[in-house]
């Protein structure tokens, strides 16, 4: 495993992140794995080096919180040996104030999920999405006070408009508040709208990428094909795959097709080369990678160690056409 600063923080986190969607107890998403199933592929991620988990507290209806506290500790022995992120946002519970970034949101849903982790502090608070219905100041001061008090190290954000990333560092620095170190994208060979503005934006500012969705939510690892076979459980039954991919178009699936005959060159898993690309690519520090089987660890690790020639990689982004802004609501 290969280690960097988040950004231009101080804070060092592994290459490869876990992301912890994957796991806990959500009928809707039949993929997902219980706590058992689990604990074996997050050990292997340990094992293999992995200091970084990212979670939500959307995700599971907080089990996945949950989970991810009870399983870090047990395999850390200290809680300062990992980093733990988490994010807030969207709807946890039914009253108009169970959503968002006000103040008041914000105040209780770090408590819920401080609780739910099982711990006093996260490393990194990240918001969810951009909320156009608060004041960014509101949402700023009420982040920079959850880091004065201790129950966040930094903050991040995820999936926006590069305007309005800017406008929410813009208010930070100019009140002397905490501003964010990080930026969660959604970004892979498949999606790569960001690097119109946001990815030379976080370049610029000194801002590190984690991006989500890094295998297109299973598309680049050859979870469906042209003819719309689906291979996997998550393939079947995810409805918003289905949303943000179109599994017909042909431009995408030229893409993988590409993707599978640079992959058969250098006889290595389809995976393992999309995440070698990613991590390469300018201000990335670490994608955020879903695993549901131990092999999904293993394929990631092994893509820090991957070299694609300036030809490779000339091959794989050739193919790629313009996409409709996707993953921001």
């Amino acid at each position: 495993m290969k280690y960097v600063p988040l950004g231009s923080s101080g804070l060092s986190v592994s290459r490869i992140c876990l992301g912890m969607m994957s796991y806990g107890d959500s009928p809707s998403r039949r993929w997902q794995l219980d706590e058992d199933m689990a604990e074996p592929i997050v050990r292997r991620a340990v094992e293999a080096g992995v200091t970084f988990f990212d979670t939500a507290d959307i995700y599971a209806n907080g089990t996945s919180e949950e989970l991810t506290g009870r399983l870090l500790r047990k395999l850390f022995a200290r809680r300062e040996d990992y980093v733990l992120a988490t994010k807030v946002y969207y709807p946890t519970g039914p009253g108009l104030n169970d959503q968002g970034l006000s103040r008041k949101h914000l105040m209780a849903a770090v408590d819920a999920s401080l609780a739910r982790l099982g711990t006093d502090h996260v490393d990194l608070y990240q918001i969810h999405r951009f909320d156009p219905a608060t004041p960014i100041e509101e949402t700023m001061s009420a982040l920079h006070d959850i880091v004065r008090v201790g129950k966040a190290r930094h903050i991040g954000a995820s999936s926006m408009y590069a305007w309005q990333f800017a406008k929410a560092q813009y208010t930070a620095e100019a009140a002397g508040w905490t501003t964010f170190v990080s930026m969660q994208s959604h970004y892979n060979l498949l999606y790569r709208e960001e690097e119109r503005e946001m990815i030379p934006q976080c370049l610029d500012q000194g801002v590190g990428v984690i991006p989500y969705s890094p295998l297109a939510r299973g598309l680049l690892a050859g979870n469906r094909d042209r003819d719309s076979e689906r291979r996997t459980l998550r393939a079947a039954s995810d409805a918003l795959a289905d949303a943000r991919f179109d599994t017909h178009a042909d431009a995408d699936f030229t893409v993988i097709d590409t993707l599978r005959a640079v992959a058969a060159e250098h006889g290595l898993p389809p995976a393992r080369i999309a995440l070698a690309w990613l991590l390469r690519r300018p201000a990335v520090d670490a994608p955020i990678v879903g695993a549901t089987k131990p092999h999904h660890i293993d394929d990631a690790a092994a893509a820090l160690e991957v070299t694609l020639s300036d030809d490779d990689i000339a091959r794989l982004e050739a193919p790629y056409t313009p996409h409709p802004v996707l993953g921001h609501s």
